[in-house]
């Protein structure tokens, strides 16, 4: 939405709004600063969007994405302190206070006035004369804190990564108005790196954001505003069926490299976006129900591969690399929907081609590509509607791989019976083969197999079956606000945590806070990636393929030194990552036995 005032374009901000008497003062300067001078009528430039004029906001959050007590993300916890609390970053290219990319690389200022310099240019004239403009506008500016050169990049990519960019005039706004609302929604959404967006359209139009694995009702409008938005959704995608039925169920792809469909390129999703999977569903007692998985750009331009970051210990990270030392045999990650296996998959892909130092030929067979894979050959499956010809072409995108001289072939996710024979058959031939699948933990991966129609022999046959992996995403608790398991003595909770931990699990326990600064008031500071592991033998594979579940699993503790996902929860929740709650959510009651 653009918004004119004598013949000048004000920057509106995407994620917060400027409110209070200083960001006036901003803004007043931005407007100076940019100097514009075109006929308004005729005016184009690249802003930030936002809805502050067209939606009502019901929930306005920071989410905090890393843990601050992790040595190794010193980064992170200076991005967590600079952005807490809806601080903002307006030295970013088009932002409120204009800087030339050079100056960029020198310095950042934030709307608290907090000011950062590369310490290798503590007394460049370019950063000197910035000090002096600032002052001279009155604009608050503090004692600088001085940081690499790396570090101000990595503030500035932070910054921007959720900005979706238009190039419209202003007479053209109307024509786009859904098309940028849409586009605003997105853009509010990857701020907070948002996993999936679900608008409801009934009597009115309810959109909720899945922050962390927990829905959020973010925004409320009208019914006919949801039917012209759901329209816009399917409007703007790369890949959907020729016409949109509102009573059938469709689905639909947008892709982040291109504009949005139907607006001349004028309108682009945020950079940090490689694609969006539209849903479209109708719903009993509603008009329409769309469901939006948003996937994101790995936040390390460089090709992180660091399996720690994601929350492995030390006792995760040795297994994993056992088995890419491994160079043949089959390896499975399995959890449901949004437990992180691609994330997962995709650092450790990255890791095996570091450590063969690129020597070493991978392929991956994708439904879509979701996440780069810097080195590797990734091979979508595309140009298929229904279920039908989607596994068609997906056997067909598996058959062109094993035939491409693979040394490491990598499969999205096994999802039928032809592709699971693709899959060990590139496994038996040879190949180091890496998948996911659906299935409830690490020993279910073979009830699951076996439910899709593999022949027992392959699955009892260890030199196939290298690697039962299994995870899910734990919400990590604010360091800052947490509160003590023993100060919660009236809780059911702690009686079940006596009983199952004793006085050690009172005394190293605590539970979700009500909130402060530094987690945006929501006591949640990001998600971690808990996972059990399993490197079978042909003994535990038979017990498994007999139905003896729980013979299989005490025998991988005893004997095999397993640890159940369980175990591996229990041990983050003593060192305060997580609480209690979570790991009761996800592995039932502590006094009770686990149930697989």
């Amino acid at each position: 939405m653009v918004e004119e005032k004598k013949n000048k374009v004000e920057v509106a901000d995407v994620n917060t709004g400027i409110t209070d008497a200083t960001d006036a003062t901003v803004k007043d300067v931005a407007s100076d600063e940019q100097n514009v001078k075109s006929d308004a009528d005729t005016e184009t430039h690249n802003t930030d969007i936002s809805l502050e004029h067209s939606l009502p906001k019901i929930v306005k959050n920071a989410d905090i994405v890393d843990d601050l007590q992790d040595d190794n993300n010193e980064n992170q916890n200076l991005l967590q302190v600079l952005f807490a609390n809806d601080n903002r970053l307006i030295t970013v290219e088009n932002g409120p206070v204009s800087v030339d990319s050079e100056t960029r690389h020198m310095l950042a200022l934030f709307s608290d006035g907090t000011y950062i310099v590369d310490e290798n240019h503590k007394y460049d004239g370019k950063v000197l004369n910035f000090v002096a403009t600032m002052k001279r506008r009155r604009i608050p500016i503090a004692t600088p804190k001085y940081y690499s050169a790396s570090e101000i990049a990595a503030i500035y990519a932070y910054a921007e990564r959720g900005m979706g960019q238009i190039n419209i005039s202003a007479e053209e706004t109307s024509d786009y108005q859904m098309q940028i609302d849409f586009l605003s929604v997105i853009s509010r959404a990857a701020v907070h790196k948002v996993s999936d967006i679900h608008v409801v359209v009934a009597d009115s139009t309810i959109i909720l954001f899945r922050i962390n694995g927990m829905m959020e009702r973010e925004l409320e409008y009208s019914k006919e505003w949801g039917e012209a938005f759901v329209r816009a959704a399917f409007a703007s995608a790369d890949i959907s069926d020729a016409n949109y039925a509102k009573n059938e169920f469709q689905g639909a792809q947008k892709l982040g490299a291109t504009p949005l469909r139907g607006t001349n390129g004028k309108l682009r999703l945020p950079h940090n976006i490689l694609a969006i999977r539209l849903q479209f569903n109708p719903i009993a007692f509603g008009s329409q129900y769309l469901v939006m998985r948003l996937l994101y750009a790995d936040d390390n331009p460089n090709g992180e591969s660091d399996l720690r970051s994601l929350g492995l210990g030390t006792r995760e990270i040795e297994l994993f690399y056992r088995l890419r030392a491994n160079a043949t045999g089959l390896k499975i990650i399995a959890g449901p929907t949004g437990s992180g296996k691609s994330t997962t998959l995709q650092r450790n892909m990255i890791k095996l081609l570091q450590e063969h130092k690129g020597e070493i030929n991978v392929i991956t067979v994708e439904d879509p590509p979701e996440y780069p894979i810097p080195g590797a050959r990734q091979m979508p499956v595309t140009n298929a509607s229904t279920e039908e010809e989607k596994d068609e072409e997906f056997t067909k995108a598996l058959s062109a791989a094993l035939r491409s001289d693979p040394d490491v072939l990598m499969v999205g996710e096994i999802r039928t019976l032809s592709a699971a024979s693709l899959v060990f058959r590139g496994a038996l031939s040879g190949h180091s083969v890496w998948t996911t699948l659906h299935a409830n933990s690490a020993p279910a991966i073979i009830t699951r197999l076996r439910d899709i129609g593999v022949r027992h022999y392959m699955l009892e046959d260890p030199e196939i079956m290298k690697g039962l992996i299994s995870q899910r995403l734990f919400r990590k608790i604010c360091p800052y606000c947490r509160i003590p398991m023993k100060e919660k003595r009236a809780s059911s909770g702690y009686k079940r945590l006596k009983t199952a931990l004793g006085d050690y699990g009172i005394e190293n326990t605590f539970v979700r806070g009500n909130g402060c600064k530094f987690c945006g008031g929501k006591g949640i500071i990001g998600r971690m990636s808990v996972p059990e592991i399993i490197l079978p033998n042909a003994y535990f594979l038979k017990l498994m393929i007999d139905g003896k579940t729980k013979e299989a699993i005490d025998y991988w503790v005893s004997e095999l030194n397993g640890r159940p996902l369980r175990d591996a929860a229990i041990e983050r929740m003593l060192k305060g990552y997580i609480d209690m709650d979570e790991v009761e959510r996800w592995c039932g009651l502590l006094d009770q036995r686990p149930v697989y």
